[in-house]
């Protein structure tokens, strides 16, 4: 578990995708079926008794943590831990190992057995709940500090554990709903959890030895659910692993470095517990300073976000269409950034009043846009998380996915401790809890657009996610054919000017395509292809070195193993028939078999296109007449089986395409 996994005082997670281990080029299940929908998981073996354990100790940190805090706040008079320090010094030492010992929790995890190292840490948050029951009963202090620090080791064991799991059993078109389910049940556990805490604790007479049964109980249901969840094989069993936390730490941050995609995401990731840090530790403050509302209304404001988190996970799945779909990114970041400055405007003008009741608070229709704002960010910020986990997953090497989660863990705990000293330095400077939000969503703005253009993977994707679904009606047949990992070279018809658009929004993974340079010099089109990266060719008589340097590219993008697209006819299509293919493809194979290359080959046919806004059917050029055939029209891409490369001829892939229309 992550510390925003087991504290309501600190920014939600998302929940991690990446390579599934089981399933048909990564499009099936173990079972060997599609699942309806995401609730169709909790019925399986492979992932409901993993759900519910970490449902259990997600609820069972909380409900430590909030009896505690209650504790030493209202009912125990402790000289040298002060009512005020109280909740700061027990989320403190919560995340201090997840500094220290996320480093040697990662190495664990990529080397032994993850459903072992589960029930390990399970049968350890029995022993610590044990002393945390004594503690209880006795009215012990120190020794339910000691298992605060204890349950974030047992956290900081969990996390790598659970985000290294869920890759090795759910595919790559069930990850997104996966880990949104985990999302939702995380906060509805930490609900749970808060709520029977601080009741369990307040009971007159039985209250600590009823929060001392309480914890072991759940700590055992944990343990025993645990029992049913299936072996999953370690990752790298020959790891030798290094026991120092800080040169483990450094070397872990290296190996995220090497790939610049996952670590900008990492630090993406970061800065949004540093965002969710700001606004849930102010939540006290706004219920009481601004909004004039008593606990019940800080506890509203806690159950609205945890509601909105829990919505903007689930409808990951729903806006992504069971991908795993990074364009979502920039959509939460906007949604963040607005709504976070929108709370500033529904809030700074308030008037006055006495601390009220939650009848009275929500009485008052001015309270409801504040509600609204919250929700609405907290969604945005799901749908901000969870893809941008499984960007990370996908990425990262199996072998040494658990240890680039620990080196995210780092970061995170490291942002949340940086967004504290800048909350409270604002605080001190007189800023009010409104313009602390203000500040954070136009900040917020800026690091985003930041991250964007540094990773304009997530800008290309978030394009080709709106016209995909706002443009046109954008249906995929047959995506099971595309390949989750290795080269692949894709052939497409060639029917518009976003036809490189549609493709990226038909793949879970980056595609390189080699296109005619004069595409390039169409406005905004030309600007969004060489930000990602298209390969420009011309005719070899009319310019030799693009020419030559689009095949050495081409090979290049092959050899690294990623997905290569050509339109094979050459040019668009000026009368909306197939064309005849031209030879480059089988240059590109050639180039590529010099490598050791061998990749095949994905015929692919883009349908009911001409005509449409980007086509050249009009005779004064393409987007003449832009609503020709209406707003929102309906197009699709058909996917066929792969050929191997020895057997592709341009006449015969022409044909393949061909029966696809």
């Amino acid at each position: 578990m992550t510390p925003a996994e087991t504290t309501a005082s600190s920014v939600p997670p998302a929940q991690a995708a990446g390579h599934p281990a089981h399933g048909h080029n990564g499009q099936h299940g173990p079972h060997g079926h599609e699942d309806p929908n995401q609730f169709a998981l909790l019925r399986q073996r492979r992932f409901a008794p993993f759900f519910w354990t970490q449902f259990s100790g997600a609820a069972n940190d909380n409900l430590f943590k909030f009896a505690f805090t209650v504790m030493v706040t209202y009912q125990l008079s402790v000289g040298w831990l002060p009512p005020a320090m109280a909740g700061l010094v027990i989320g403190a030492l919560f995340i201090l190992p997840f500094l220290l010992f996320s480093a040697t929790s990662g190495q664990l995890t990529d080397k032994y057995d993850k459903t072992k190292m589960i029930r390990f840490v399970k049968n350890l948050e029995i022993a610590i709940m044990l002393v945390a029951a004594a503690g209880f009963v006795a009215g012990n202090v120190p020794i339910l500090l000691l298992c605060t620090f204890l349950m974030g080791v047992h956290s900081t064991l969990f996390g790598p554990v659970k985000f290294a799991y869920m890759p090795q059993v759910l595919s790559e078109r069930e990850l997104t709903g996966g880990n949104g389910m985990v999302e939702m049940g995380t906060f509805v556990a930490i609900l749970l959890g808060n709520v029977a805490g601080g009741l369990l604790v307040a009971l007159p007479g039985i209250g600590h030895t009823t929060v001392a049964i309480a914890c072991v109980a759940l700590a055992l249901v944990g343990r025993v659910v645990a029992q049913f969840i299936p072996s999953v094989p370690a990752t790298d069993p020959g790891l030798t692993i290094n026991w120092n936390p800080f040169t483990e730490t450094w070397r872990n941050l290296q190996l995220a470095r090497q790939n610049v995609v996952v670590f900008r995401s990492l630090l993406g990731i970061s800065w949004m517990w540093f965002f969710g840090a700001v606004f849930l530790s102010q939540f006290p403050s706004l219920a009481k300073e601004v909004l004039h509302g008593n606990e019940q209304v800080a506890s509203l404001l806690l159950v609205v976000f945890s509601i909105g988190i829990g919505i903007g996970s689930l409808l990951c799945e729903v806006l992504s269409r069971r991908h795993v779909e990074i364009g979502l990114v920039p959509l939460g970041a906007i949604g963040m950034s607005v709504f976070s400055i929108d709370l500033y405007f529904a809030s700074r003008s308030l008037p006055a009043s006495e601390i009220m009741g939650l009848a009275t608070f929500l009485s008052q229709s001015q309270h409801w846009r504040v509600m609204i704002d919250l929700a609405l960010l907290s969604l945005f910020a799901g749908l901000y998380s969870v893809p941008m986990y499984a960007l990370i997953q996908m990425r990262s090497q199996p072998t040494h996915r658990a240890r680039i989660i620990a080196a995210n863990n780092i970061l995170n705990a490291l942002f949340m401790i940086g967004s504290s000293l800048i909350a409270g330095a604002l605080l001190g400077a007189g800023f009010t809890v409104p313009q602390i939000f203000l500040f954070t969503g136009l900040a917020n703005a800026v690091v985003a657009f930041y991250i964007f253009m540094l990773v304009p993977e997530y800008l290309l994707r978030f394009v080709a996610w709106v016209s995909s679904r706002f443009v046109y009606r954008f249906k995929v047949h047959g995506d099971q054919h595309l390949p989750t990992t290795g080269a692949a070279i894709l052939a497409c018809n060639h029917v518009s000017f976003i036809d490189a658009v549609l493709l990226m929004a038909a793949s879970p993974r980056p595609i390189y395509f080699v296109m005619d340079h004069r595409i390039f010099r169409v406005p905004v089109l030309g600007w969004l292809f060489r930000l990602a990266k298209a390969i420009p060719i011309a005719p070899y008589k009319e310019d030799p070195a693009t020419y030559d340097a689009a095949f050495e590219r081409a090979a290049q993008v092959l050899r690294e193993g990623d997905l290569l697209a050509i339109f094979p006819e050459g040019g668009i299509t000026k009368d909306g028939q197939l064309q005849e293919f031209k030879g480059g493809i089988m240059k590109i194979i050639e180039r590529a078999r010099e490598e050791g290359v061998e990749a095949p080959v994905i015929p692919m046919a883009l349908t009911n296109l001409w005509g449409s806004y980007f086509s050249r059917i009009e005779k004064g050029g393409a987007m003449v007449r832009p609503f020709r055939r209406g707003f929102y029209s309906r197009v699709g891409l058909n996917v066929g089986a792969p050929i191997a490369a020895r057997d592709v001829q341009p006449a015969t892939l022409r044909e393949q395409v061909a029966r696809l229309l």
